[in-house]
């Protein structure tokens, strides 16, 4: 039986819980069977070049190598892979730019065809299996819960998305077109449920205009802080848990998150089972 992710509680103090307990988690994890085959299995698999006939053809390996890139689960989508490794190869193409998908510009360029193969060099190989088991452990607490995952890809991909060096549109555009992390911004910003349908222009105006307002920042690369990041996420707690209707949640309960936010609350796990209890 492969290892389940621990979470307690739900909402922000889940959060806190899961964050406290992350290192030991994700080790007890990778330690699994059902992991560590995965992971000898793709490093077996990639140790030397390989068409990419066979590699698309190999369920297996296409599943764990799209894991990798927060991809699980889209391995069905033979034809669209095919063509992005296609597009990866042709210089000239603008296909990856125009998809605006951070994971699947990632992914087509560590898999970048040589000649009809993909060939991966030893640190690759393994920095592709850490890639692996962390994501397939995010996975794995989104079967838990799914908003802790949502979390987890939020606080693991912020950094990647918003770049010191890109314009603030580049970041705005990569922001909306990477579906977690966008999900946790809008709810977080309490964007209207009509937002999606905007002109992305628009979208892109009023996203960055909220968060400067809402998390209290200068520019959008600010929000890669890692006081931000945190404010990001128990906002996105406190408004799910909001606008879900929970009838746990209570106006004391609400307070008490956001004011364990403000003065920088770095929980263990027992203090986030008294504050649980306390705020019940």
């Amino acid at each position: 039986m492969s290892y389940q992710p621990v979470i307690p509680l739900t909402g922000y103090n889940g959060w806190k819980f899961l964050e406290s307990t992350l290192d030991k988690q994700i080790e007890n994890y990778a330690d699994s069977a059902s992991v560590k085959n995965d992971r000898d299995y793709f490093e077996q698999k990639m140790s030397s070049p390989i068409t990419m006939e066979d590699f698309l053809s190999d369920t297996r390996l296409l599943r764990i190598s799209l894991t990798a890139f927060d991809l699980g689960g889209e391995e069905w989508k033979g034809g669209f892979i095919r063509h992005v490794m296609e597009e990866r190869a042709d210089p000239d193409s603008t296909f990856l730019t125009r998809l605006n998908n951070t994971a699947y510009t990632n992914f087509a360029n560590a898999f970048a065809l040589q000649d009809g193969k993909v060939s991966l060099s030893a640190d690759t190989i393994a920095t592709l299996g850490d890639q692996f088991e962390l994501a397939s452990f995010r996975s794995a607490v989104g079967d838990v819960d799914n908003n802790m995952k949502l979390s987890l890809n939020f606080q693991a991909k912020i950094g990647e998305l918003v770049r010191a060096e890109s314009s603030e549109t580049a970041n705005l555009y990569r922001l909306l077109g990477d579906v977690p992390v966008r999900t946790v911004l809008e709810t977080a910003l309490n964007l209207p449920d009509d937002f999606n349908s905007l002109d992305l222009d628009l979208q892109a105006k009023i996203l960055k205009e909220r968060m400067l307002s809402v998390f209290s920042i200068s520019s959008v690369s600010d929000v890669t802080k890692p006081e931000v990041v945190d404010k990001a996420i128990q906002r996105f707690h406190t408004m799910d848990m909001i606008e879900s209707g929970q009838s746990s949640l209570s106006s004391g309960s609400v307070a008490l998150t956001l004011l364990n936010n403000a003065a920088g609350f770095g929980a263990t796990a027992s203090q986030n089972l008294f504050l649980s209890i306390l705020s019940s």
